[in-house]
Parts: C-alpha cells; sequence; structure tokens
C-alpha cells in the first residue's frame, strides 16, 4: 500500500484534567494497531459520542483518542483475508472512539473483528444514518421478539422518542405493525413522531414519577427504554403479563429505584441491549434485517448531513436535549 498522506482528524485530549477535543493533523504512524485500513466517507452522531467530545460523560478511556464510534468508508489495506482494498465496510461500537480511534479521521485502522462488509442494500450514507443508534434499535426489537413480543400483544412504549436511537425505534415498530406510543419531553415534535409512525404521543410531564406503585395499571406489552431513572421504574410498574422491556440507555439517570413485584407477580422481563460488544454472527444478522424488516421508512427525513468542520457545533444540541434524529458527518464523502 502507497503510503497515506497527512489526515484531518477530530481529537480529544485530556488537557490539565479537562477535556478538550479539537481538530488535528495525523499521520499513519499514529493510527492504532489493527488489521483493517479504510479510507472514512462517513460517521455520525451519537450522545455517546457528544459525551466523550464534551467531556460530559467519563467515556472515553485513553487519552488522545479519535473520536466517533461509528464509521462507512472503503478498505485501503487488509491483512485479514476477510476483506481487500476496495471493500465498502462499515465499523461500529466495540472501542471505536473510546479506547481506540475512530471514525472523526479521515483514515482509520480497526482490528478485522469490528469491520463489517457494507450491508447488500445499503449505501454508507445511510449505513451511517442507521450506525450505532440503529443497530442498538434493531438489536431491542430482535431481542423482544425473541422474548414473545408481537404486535398483537399490545402497545409498545418507546421513551426518548425524538432522539437517535428513539426515532429509529419508533419507525422499525411501526413499520412491523405495532402499536408505538412515543414517550418525549418536547410537545412540539409531537407532528415528527406521529409522522415516524407513532399511534400515540405521550408527555413526560404528564406522568407522577413521585407516586409509582409496585404494580400500577396494565398497559404496555412492550418498551424500549432510553432513559432510565424514573421512567424506567414507572414502565416496569405498568408492564402487562409476561410484558418485555429492552433497557438501552441512561439520559436520565443510572439508578432504578423499582421492586420485584412486576417480575414475580407479571412475568415481566427486563433485557439488557449490549450495542457494544455482542458479536457475530448476532451483529450480521441484525444488520440484515436493518436492510429488510427492520429498515426504517422514514430514514431520509429524520437524518440531517454535515460538514466534518461542522461537527463540534452540534455536540451540545445532544448533552442539552435539543437533538432530534440522526447526525451524519461526511468526513471524505463517496
Amino acid at each position: 500500500m502507497p503510503s497515506i498522506a497527512p489526515f484531518k482528524a477530530f481529537l480529544i485530549r485530556q488537557d490539565e484534567g479537562k477535556v478538550v477535543g479539537s481538530f488535528a493533523e495525523m499521520t499513519e504512524a499514529q493510527l492504532d494497531v489493527g488489521e483493517v485500513t479504510i479510507r472514512v466517507a462517513y460517521s455520525s452522531v451519537n450522545y455517546k459520542d457528544a459525551l466523550a467530545a464534551t467531556g460530559a460523560g467519563r467515556i472515553i478511556r485513553r487519552y488522545p483518542c479519535v473520536g466517533g464510534i461509528d464509521l462507512a468508508g472503503t478498505v485501503l489495506a487488509s491483512t485479514d483475508a476477510r476483506f481487500a482494498p476496495g471493500d465498502a465496510v462499515i465499523a461500529t461500537s466495540h472501542d471505536i472512539g473510546v479506547a481506540h480511534h475512530g471514525g472523526y479521521a479521515e483514515v482509520a485502522r480497526i482490528p478485522a473483528d469490528w469491520v463489517l462488509k457494507l450491508p447488500v442494500g445499503l449505501s454508507m450514507k445511510d449505513a451511517m444514518a442507521l450506525g450505532t443508534a440503529g443497530f442498538t434499535a434493531g438489536l431491542a426489537v430482535v431481542r423482544m421478539e425473541e422474548n414473545g413480543l408481537r404486535p398483537g400483544n399490545g402497545p409498545v412504549i418507546v421513551t426518548g422518542a425524538t432522539g437517535g436511537v428513539g426515532s429509529l425505534a419508533v419507525d422499525m415498530l411501526a413499520g412491523l405493525g405495532y402499536h408505538v406510543v412515543a414517550l418525549t419531553g418536547k410537545e412540539a415534535e409531537t407532528d415528527y413522531l406521529l409522522g415516524l409512525g407513532a399511534k400515540e404521543v405521550l408527555l413526560r410531564q404528564s406522568l407522577d414519577l413521585a407516586k409509582i406503585k409496585p404494580l400500577g395499571k396494565e398497559t404496555w406489552a412492550g418498551a424500549v427504554d432510553n432513559l432510565g431513572g424514573d421512567v424506567l421504574a414507572w414502565i416496569a410498574s405498568t408492564m402487562q403479563q409476561g410484558g418485555t422491556i429492552a433497557s438501552i440507555g441512561l439520559a436520565a439517570s443510572m439508578s432504578l429505584n423499582t421492586t420485584v413485584a412486576p417480575f414475580i407477580l407479571r412475568g415481566a422481563c427486563l433485557l439488557g441491549i449490549d450495542s457494544g460488544y455482542i458479536g457475530e454472527p448476532y451483529r450480521s444478522g441484525v444488520w440484515r434485517r436493518l436492510t429488510l424488516d427492520l429498515r426504517p421508512r422514514h430514514l431520509a427525513a429524520m437524518t440531517r448531513t454535515i460538514a466534518f468542520g461542522d461537527l463540534p457545533s452540534v455536540f451540545d444540541d445532544f448533552i442539552q436535549g435539543r437533538a432530534k434524529g440522526r447526525v451524519v458527518v461526511a468526513i471524505a464523502a463517496e
């Protein structure tokens, strides 16, 4: 492989205890170890990326580190027989962007076991519009189906519904025929959520989370929770008999103050969704479904694309809860 010219990267450093992210020029010699070297075309912005880049969350496990937990691009070189120069590939999660240089760079070097061929039927841009958020939402649906969830069982609630995972989960579940109730604190986004397929929009401020009963009214056959904390406790208390909850995020709190009553008296199940490190063949299987029956019908409408240079300007929207849908970053677009 010809030598790689210096390239642009968004590098996250720690300066006197403060996390600082900025653009820098890097060289091939600064890339991390890995079998697959990739010319990055697109990345995306997830809540985790914003936490890492701003230091608002203890996400980065080593400094300095190129941010970006997702990437799509073209193989420049590979010492692994599964990949060859010119292959279109994606890589998401694992340690990318937190302990291994990530997708916010024009070139990345990634361990082969973290890389997948670009799924047939997806462009690189669409793959990043899905990204970790789409994989997480898809994995939640798959896990809940494995636990017996079906459209005929009853309504499914999605919390944090205007975020990336939430928006995609609403769209996917509605496309499969579920009666989706979108929970949000943003009344102004009601039309957006109905447009994604939600049958109802429930405002978070309408809930009385100060008075959560061990067992509330049986309401939900399923739930995709991005918030944690009191909202997840309320969901657990209001599950139907045999209902299933996919716990995905902690945007509100890492804590969960609940009782065992929903689990032993109603048989409710709380499923932890590990989208970061789940391996093969599960990972490829979820991505295949994301090109088929789980493919969001409104992916373009919920996605905006920004230039690489505009990346720092969007992080605060995620931290302050203003972000909606998905943000794709054109690193060196196709």
